[in-house]
Parts: structure tokens; sequence; C-alpha cells
């Protein structure tokens, strides 16, 4: 496994692997990788001739008071769990890499706001903006066939799909299912800021979605009075809750007529503030 820190050796041998006729597949990540990030790592081995993973923790996505400075970096364990599973290259770039013309030119996309304004939008203003930037800058330093990311954060897979579409980027992108503990919890990085008394209350967040599913599933049509029963419920018990609520799987209104929906929460438990998701067919 190669690991490059610059564009320049980057394209070099991307551009190698192309002219050869051999395709790649990307997974961006910002480190402290887990199990989840290793199975979008083995989906794009089975997807593309070569795998390619970036490791960078994008200054502009976060705003002010957010954990960027205490977000965890592993660099070395990360470069060793890839080279375990086979990645080809790992792209490791600074901040002056992705953004030469400095940070303050970072978020030079804005999404539009039927995406940016609701739900992790609405209360991470910026946020979007600066994801679909650096995906945007991504992709064109890494020029890949495809691209593989986590369904867990629903909205900004929604995001991204609307960036390969507004920009006509020759990319084709793969969701892949919520990689999760035994007890339901999705995986995630900030996971690990939990205590053990959290830890082990956190399973509730998607036994409430798992709960919303099942009545819809059944063919309960109140998705208003469904969300507001979890919401109360995680409060009771301590939770500080950003949203919970049933959307189209486009993140439109839900309707009765719709066919394929989707739950959403986010809420924080102490000061760990978590994302899930489930999707529903009916």
């Amino acid at each position: 496994m190669r690991c490059v820190n610059d564009k320049t050796s980057l394209h070099k041998i991307i551009a190698g692997w192309h002219d050869a006729g051999e395709t790649v597949a990307f997974v961006p990540t910002m480190g402290n990788l887990h199990d989840g990030h290793l199975s979008l790592v083995d989906e794009a081995k089975r997807q593309a001739d070569h795998c390619v993973v970036s490791i960078f923790v994008n200054p502009a996505q976060f705003g002010p008071g957010e954990d960027y400075e205490r977000y965890p970096r592993t660099e070395q364990q990360d470069r060793d769990k890839l080279a375990e599973r086979g990645a080809d290259l790992v792209y490791l770039p600074s901040v002056d890499d992705i953004y030469p013309d400095g940070l303050a030119t970072g978020a030079d996309i804005h999404v539009p706001a039927e995406l940016n304004g609701v739900l992790c939008g609405a209360a991470r203003p910026g946020h979007f903006d600066g994801v679909a930037s650096v995906v945007r800058r991504l992709f064109k330093a890494v020029t890949p066939d495809i691209a593989v990311f986590g369904n867990k954060d629903y909205q900004q897979l929604q995001v991204i799909r609307w960036l390969v579409d507004e920009y006509s980027l020759a990319v084709k992108l793969i969701g892949i299912p919520i990689a999760r503990d035994q007890d339901g919890l999705a995986l995630s990085s900030r996971n690990q800021y939990l205590s053990v008394d959290e830890r082990k209350q956190a399973s509730q967040l998607f036994a409430q979605l798992r709960d919303i599913q099942i009545a819809i599933e059944q063919g309960e049509k109140d998705f208003e009075s469904l969300s507001r029963r979890a919401r109360q419920t995680l409060e009771s018990t301590g939770w500080v809750v950003d949203y919970v609520t049933v959307l189209g799987a486009d993140l439109k209104p839900a309707e009765q007529t719709h066919h394929n929906l989707v739950v959403l929460a986010a809420a924080k438990l102490g000061d760990t503030r978590l994302i899930d998701n489930i999707e529903c067919e009916i």
C-alpha cells in the first residue's frame, strides 16, 4: 500500500492506472477508522481494480464550538488497518494541499436550501456547504470512477448525489448499509466520546427508530405522532433531541402515499451528538 500527501504524487499514480485501462474506487474519510469505514473499503475493492482512501479532517465542515480540534486523529492505526484490508493507495493531504488559496475559500459550493436547511443542516449552518466543497475537491484530485459512502449520514449522501448531478461529475456513487454494533448502535468515530453508562444507553436511539419503522410497516400513517412519541421517550431518559422525523426518501415531507420513507434522528447524549436513520418500504 502506498501513501501520498500531495496531489502531484496522487495524480501520477492514478493516471498510470487509468492509462492501463484500470478502474479506481474511492473512499473519502476523516480517519479514526472503524469497521464501518472498512466495510466501505471492502466494497470499493469489489467494485474496481484499485481502492483509494483519503484521510482528511476537513475544517470547512466544522462550525464554531464544534469538535474539530478534538476530533480523533489516529493516522498510524488507520494506515495499518487499511494495509491489512488491502487498500492500494492512501491520500493524506494537508489543509494547504486541499485549500491552496486558503481556508477562507473552502466552502465554495452552496447546497440548495431544500437539502441544506433541514435536519443536520438546520442545526449546523454551513456544514453541508463544507462537505460538498471538500468532496468536489477530493473527486477532482482522485478522479475516481466510483465513490463509496456509508448510509449512516443519509442527508450527506443526498447532498453528494446532488453535487454529482449539479456539476455533472463523472463518478458513480454507491451507498452502503449502516454498520452497527450488536445492540444496534450505528458505528461512528464519535461513539468513543461516550462514557460507559452513556454507551449502554446509546442503543435507545436505534430502538426508537426501529419502533417507528415497525409501526409504519404495519400501516401507521400518523408520522408526526410517531416522531413525537419517540422524541418524548428519548427526552425522558436524558437525551437532548435535535430531531426525530419521518421524510420521503428524497428528504421531502412524507406523504401517506409515499412508498419509500426514511426515519431520521439526531440527539445528544451527554456531550456527544449521534445521528441515525432507518429506511422504510411500504
